[in-house]
């Protein structure tokens, strides 16, 4: 445990107005977290959305250094706006809110207030409109669930009006902040930190969100396929049913938005925060995911990296071969000196260099990390590789040079991923396979990729799916295991100072790790009805030839020499899409079909030989789909 009061470094606060001195380091832990104030304000959100005729109020639970009001130093603020603070919990080990017979908040989950509340922050824990102690109703990354976050940052800047009580009560001011916050949390919680980033509310100087959603569309739907769930099971989930609250008209709209088919629509762009918004983002953003998650699919930290960096957004990134998991839980003292030197820097101004430093981190194998000065890499560049027919049907080559003739397969839902890459050397009717051979040298995969098929499907609605595989033993974290690649032991180390009731001890974690014979290291799914349009599928007419786009997994994975890279193209993933009303036979035009790839390595380095038959059953993870987000 940490002392709660030490030495100051050149970095000690100073009260507003007051000159400071060089900040050159950082921040100690100089503040009693015991004597923190502890307190709930209630913040007009300006909505309606339970339909009770008077605007929510949400609950924002504060903890802040005592010292600094007698003082006079305003301080800014780390927030984590959550809806599972009630009904699921936060962090590996679940931690949930917790209150005195008051009310007061007393319990806060996580390790950020006992950390940097000794070291000069507030922390400030925000339920979601219709969670916890909050008035409204969830949507489910929509309007409200963004704009319940936002007008915290509001009160926090005095643009909007907090409350001393959840009805009625006294105006109470944030008089001691600076209006500087930082939004941070994993998977729904980064989500909301991307969504009120998306709005360029002023300050809001960083975001770190961790495994969070980029576009909500992505998360229950993929060009057209759908994953089988819907946001109205996540809303009902996590909605705390407080007296009076009535969510059911909201729970229409999200069942109506929703389309049981995969089209894009107004629902959709409503919540989706890198395509449009991501324009309006001032705050820099520190990014973590796992590269093997599976239930926040990597194409959502792809796609909003992309977004960040044509705006110019400062940013850094971590990538690790987890699945859904918090950097804290595989990482952990690297972790939290790099968050200290990012909220450091970014909310109370000191030139500690940490933006500086290398714009990503990548877990190659597990425990072991590669710097780079720029993701996706520096020297990758799209590079179009093509299928080209074998002596076997539905085998052949993955090379950059062109193709010719046709291969066709019969949709089998009964299959996936692992069925397809279990025998490559084996003919399948349920998939076609091509392959680079062995490598002669190592090649990088880092980015986001696509695949382009022209496919003739003999029914009215077909599905496309596009894996790669690195053939070749390796050791990985068991990602698809129950931590999703770590093992929780029963120790213990603490990351801050204790109080009654919050204490900040957390158990130990260390890689779970699996030897494999094969690794899937990125995928995509597509409706071939939607070949024209996201945002309006059509019939399609049986032996007609259609060409559709659609995307891959964004990834950073080096395949090494001597393993084998392959593209995989099948039809219902099961497990992942949801199958076609008749499962067609699909032939592919092998001379309309590519795979466009971020490959940092040339296309020598292909040896040209085909994959060859295993020898046995081939150890692989079995990636199950988590199917809801974030939930124990």
């Amino acid at each position: 445990m940490l002392a709660t009061v030490v030495a100051v470094t050149v970095a000690m606060l100073v009260p507003s107005g007051a000159s400071a001195a060089p900040r050159v380091k950082g921040t100690d832990p100089v503040y009693d977290f015991a004597g923190a104030i502890r307190e709930t304000v209630w913040v007009d959100t300006g909505r309606d959305g339970d339909g009770d005729g008077k605007p929510d109020r949400v609950a924002a639970d504060i903890v802040r250094p005592k010292e600094t009001v007698a003082k006079g130093i305003k301080i800014p603020v780390i927030m984590d706006a959550s809806p599972y603070y009630s009904c699921c919990g936060r962090g590996n080990e679940s931690e949930r809110k917790t209150y005195d017979a008051n009310g007061r908040p007393v319990g806060f989950p996580l390790y950020y207030d006992n950390y940097f509340v000794p070291r000069g922050y507030a922390v400030v824990l925000v339920d979601l409109a219709g969670t916890n102690r909050s008035q409204g109703c969830v949507d489910v990354g929509g309007v409200s669930d963004v704009q319940s976050a936002k007008a915290v940052v509001d009160w926090l800047n005095g643009r909007a009006t907090g409350y001393s009580a959840k009805t009625g009560g006294s105006a109470v001011p944030a008089s001691w902040s600076t209006g500087n916050v930082g939004m941070i949390g994993k998977s729904y919680d980064g989500t909301i930190a991307n969504g009120v980033a998306s709005t360029g509310v002023a300050g809001l100087k960083t975001i770190v969100p961790i495994a969070g959603i980029s576009s909500w569309y992505d998360y229950y739907r993929s060009d057209g396929a759908t994953f089988g769930f819907d946001p109205v099971g996540l809303a009902r989930t996590v909605e705390q049913r407080n007296s009076g609250q009535d969510c059911s008209a909201q729970n229409r709209k999200l069942t109506q938005g929703a389309t049981a088919n995969g089209d894009y629509g107004p629902f959709w762009a409503e919540r989706d925060y890198y395509a449009a918004k991501a324009k309006n983002i001032r705050a820099s953003v520190l990014l973590s995911h796992g590269v093997n998650d599976l239930n926040v699919k990597t194409i959502h930290f792809g796609q909003w990296w992309d977004a960040l960096a044509v705006n110019g957004v400062e940013r850094k990134i971590w990538l690790a071969q987890t699945g859904h998991v918090d950097p804290f839980d595989y990482r952990r003292a690297d972790w939290a000196d790099l968050l200290h030197r990012w909220f450091d820097h970014y909310l109370m101004g000191i030139d500690n260099g940490v933006e500086r430093g290398p714009m990503a981190s990548v877990e190659r194998q597990p425990d072991q990390w590669a710097d780079q000065s720029a993701w996706p890499a520096a020297n990758a560049s799209p590079t179009v590789l093509r299928a080209k027919a074998g002596g076997v049907p539905g085998l052949g080559s993955l090379t950059p040079g062109a193709s010719s003739g046709t291969a066709a397969f019969t949709d089998d839902p009964s299959q996936g991923e692992s069925d397809w890459a279990a025998n490559p050397g084996t003919a399948s009717g349920s998939r076609l396979l091509y392959s680079t051979g062995k490598l002669e040298n190592d090649l990088q995969v880092s980015g986001t990729g696509s695949i382009s098929v022209t496919a003739t499907p003999s029914t009215s609605s077909a599905r496309l799916s596009a894996v790669l595989v690195d053939y070749g033993p390796a050791t990985i974290r068991n990602f698809a295991g129950r931590g999703e690649g770590i093992n929780t032991g029963t120790s213990e180390t603490c990351w801050g100072a204790n109080a009654p009731g919050d204490d900040a001890c957390y158990k130990v974690t260390t890689a779970d790790t699996t030897n494999v014979d094969y690794t899937i290291i990125s995928r995509g799914w597509a409706d071939l009805a939607n070949y024209r349009s996201l945002s309006k599928e059509e019939p399609l007419v049986p032996g007609t030839a259609y060409t559709m786009t659609f995307r891959l997994a964004s990834t950073d994975h080096v395949v090494p020499r001597g393993h084998t890279l392959a593209l995989i193209i099948g039809g219902t993933d099961r497990g992942f899409i949801s199958a076609p009303a008749r499962a067609p036979k699909l032939t592919i035009d092998l001379a309309k079909t590519a795979v466009t790839l971020p490959l940092s390595g040339t296309p020598s380095a292909f040896s040209g030989e085909g994959v060859p038959a295993a020898p046995g059953p081939l150890a692989h993870v079995d990636a199950a789909p988590q199917g809801r987000l974030d939930l124990p």
